[in-house]
């Protein structure tokens, strides 16, 4: 499953807008509020399956459930 897909999965009721930008060579960064969580230029790596979702749950916090729990 894509990063997307996942954030947008687990997330849904309680996004307000995500924006998918291309940039080039590889870029993929993960802004939440502004905030930079994830930037594969760093890491030098894509996300691991679940460690988007698990980054946007410690942001939105433990009152927030995930969707369709």
């Amino acid at each position: 499953m894509s990063a997307t897909n996942e954030i947008i999965s687990g997330y849904q009721h309680v996004i307000s807008e995500l924006k998918l930008v291309m940039g080039s060579k590889g870029v993929f960064d993960v802004h939440v509020n502004g905030d930079l969580v994830f930037s594969k230029g760093e890491l030098g790596r894509y996300p691991n399956e679940g460690e988007l979702l698990a980054q946007v749950g410690e942001i939105v916090g433990p009152d927030v459930r995930l969707y369709g729990t």
